[in-house]
């Protein structure tokens, strides 16, 4: 008898077992599924990205009339402006600011927040799938309640140019250890 009710106790143990790896893989898979997109670092990250995306995302901006070198080259002329917060002119301005100044100079206009700017074009996953004048969104730069938080235009050899806030507007590559990490994904305005 005894024999009996260890082997009934044994296999009852092993069916719990059995079904709490089914539980934890089936709730990982279903509560906090993957995202092709890099840096997301927690559940609550995935589940701003989702909102984020549900939001609405590629909405278009007409740039026929202009060229993702033409932009570049606009937004070099800001290199060494100095950073302050809301600031759109050659005297000082943000990272949203720069894109709105350089994109405004071709007559294209874009909202002056990182996170609004990420609803525009194509969302790119991948950095090896970047191309000159891709927008580029980074994550967790600094403290706020938004999700993304910096925004950039990318330049080509793994290069984005910025406005950083203790450089001004300058030249990253996205090797640095800092952006990297905090790349989110970009997006293509330009067909």
């Amino acid at each position: 008898m005894m024999k009996i009710f260890f082997g009934t106790k044994g296999k009852s143990i092993v069916l719990l077992i059995a079904v709490c790896q089914l539980l934890v893989t089936y709730c990982s898979k279903h509560f906090y599924p993957e995202h092709p997109v890099q840096n997301i670092e927690s559940p609550a990250e995935n589940k701003k990205l989702k909102e984020f995306m549900a939001a609405g995302t590629e909405k278009v901006i007409n740039t026929r009339n202009t060229s993702p070198d033409e932009i570049i080259k606009t937004a070099r002329r800001y290199i060494g402006v100095p950073h302050c917060m809301g600031g759109t002119t050659m005297k000082c301005i943000d990272c949203s600011g720069l894109l709105v100044a350089v994109f405004g100079k071709h007559g294209i206009q874009l909202p002056h927040n990182s996170e609004e700017q990420a609803k525009y074009g194509k969302i790119i996953t991948g950095m090896d799938e970047l191309k000159k004048g891709d927008l580029v969104f980074f994550i967790r730069s600094y403290k706020t309640h938004h999700f993304i938080t910096h925004s950039g235009i990318y330049i080509g050899n793994n290069e984005f140019i910025h406005t950083s806030s203790k450089s001004g507007v300058t030249i990253t590559s996205l090797n640095d250890p800092w952006w990297n990490e905090k790349f989110i994904f970009a997006t293509r305005v330009f067909d």
